[in-house]
């Protein structure tokens, strides 16, 4: 499972019945991140088509514990918007459901972040020299949470990315193997057939 954390704009809303709704974005698309720890990374358009009838829990920080709405109860809805994977969902009249809403209103609290897995994503190098992971697909959506850090997680939540770039290194060190073969193969055919024409 990897997490992803962006600082966008999130917020709650009072409604006349006195309860309390957030709406805000887990993702944005083709939004490049910083750098991962080698990489950077950006999310396509479409990336959470198949899996916004996952069975997809709003938590507090990502903490199981602290457990604020789910799809399958009809109190979290998400979307994708043009602008990325948009949550919406009503704040349990619970004490950390109570507290969020405070933090989020005081500024305290104002970035979100989604957990998943990856079913298809590509690899390509900018002009700067980057390596930049695009993800194609998510497989599976299990969380969107507010959390308290905008920032991208610890290098153990990047592990399967981190081995995906190793991969696509391998495989372009692999592809650059073969045409060198496939070259010297061909220099060493054009040298014999000279020598056989004398």
């Amino acid at each position: 499972m990897e997490k992803r954390y962006f600082n966008i704009d999130t917020r709650t809303e009072k409604r006349e019945d006195g309860t309390t709704s957030i709406t805000g974005h887990a993702s944005v698309f083709n939004h490049l991140s910083e750098d991962l720890g080698g990489f950077r990374e950006k999310i396509a358009p479409g990336a959470f088509s198949d899996v916004l009838d996952n069975d997809v829990r709003a938590l507090v920080n990502h903490d199981p514990n602290l457990l604020l709405a789910r799809t399958t109860s009809g109190t979290l809805r998400l979307a994708e918007t043009e602008d990325g994977l948009q949550y919406s969902f009503d704040v349990p009249n619970t004490t950390y459901g109570n507290d969020l809403v405070i933090s989020m209103e005081r500024g305290d609290l104002t970035a979100s972040s989604f957990a998943f897995t990856v079913q298809s994503d590509t690899w390509e190098t900018n002009d700067d020299g980057d390596d930049i992971r695009t993800i194609n697909k998510v497989k599976r959506l299990y969380d969107v949470s507010p959390v308290t850090y905008p920032a991208y997680p610890d290098a153990d939540d990047l592990t399967l990315a981190k081995r995906s770039l190793a991969l696509h290194k391998e495989r372009e060190e692999n592809d650059k193997q073969e045409k060198d073969l496939v070259k010297r193969s061909l220099l060493r055919l054009k040298i014999e057939l000279k020598k056989r024409e004398k």
